[in-house]
């Protein structure tokens, strides 16, 4: 790390939890982000103004006028650009060091189940069960750690599940297919800063995991509800009968 590198971090540094050890750590990470929307938006640009070493953003979308009401990572200059090449022109700017990585692609079960290996975090960043579902099965297979989140009108919500500890719920412990049908922002509307505060935990939680700490949201569903601005901690049990991870769970042992 040189002078320019230990100056830029030296806030987060100065954290006994994080140190020169750590941020080295971070720098050594590769995380993937599935979605640049409302969620993708504020984790890719804090982790990688927290200096996490290697992004993979991936998103199948273009920049539209509606997105810029809640999707920050991208601006007005950017419309009809692909959601990837946006997102990497605005994170390069703020931090050159973190290689960046594009999937300008909508990444099926197949595609997930290779690139999810590869990486040592999973972010959920995407706004429909179907896709979610898809991500959870391959970090599941692949016991990698995914840091889930979503938002919808004044509410949000996140958790972080660890596949690698048999203790660990998943995505599919909390949600069933019966949920695949609830709306989506574009039907029923979201509150900008929501998104913000969702993803902003996100990135707290995805920059925990990396960094090997205890204390994460795993095994919890924190709530948000912004009209009221209060906060819910709720225990998130894992399923003893679930179809993703019941049975690949029951051959690891507990971290």
């Amino acid at each position: 790390m040189d002078e320019t590198q230990l100056l830029r971090y030296s806030r987060q540094i100065l954290l006994p939890d994080v140190d020169v050890k750590g941020q080295l750590k971070l720098a050594h990470s590769k995380v993937l982000i599935v979605g640049l929307g409302g969620l993708g938006s504020p984790v890719a640009m804090y982790l990688s103004a927290a200096g996490v070493g290697h992004l993979v953003l991936a998103d199948c979308d273009r920049v539209e006028l509606s997105n810029l009401q809640r999707q920050i990572v991208h601006d007005t200059g950017k419309i009809g650009q692909s959601k990837t090449l946006s997102a990497q022109s605005t994170l390069k700017a703020l931090n050159p060091d973190v290689q960046i990585t594009l999937l300008n692609e909508c990444l099926d079960q197949g595609a997930l189940d290779k690139l999810v290996p590869s990486v040592d975090v999973v972010v959920d960043g995407s706004d429909n069960f179907a896709t979610r579902f898809a991500i959870n099965a391959a970090c599941v297979r692949g016991g990698i750690p995914l840091v889930s989140g979503a938002a919808l009108r004044w509410h949000g919500q996140v958790a972080v599940f660890l596949p690698a500890d048999s203790r660990s719920p998943c995505y599919r412990c909390l949600y069933d297919d019966k949920d695949a049908e609830a709306e989506m922002c574009s039907e029923a509307g979201i509150l900008a800063p929501t998104v913000g505060v969702i993803g902003s935990v996100q990135a707290v939680e995805v920059i925990k995991v990396l960094l090997g700490m205890s204390d994460t949201l795993c095994g919890k569903l924190l709530l948000f509800d912004a009209y009221s601005l209060q906060w819910r901690t709720l225990t998130l049990p894992k399923d003893p009968v679930c179809p993703v991870c019941s049975q690949i769970s029951s051959t690891r042992e507990p971290l």
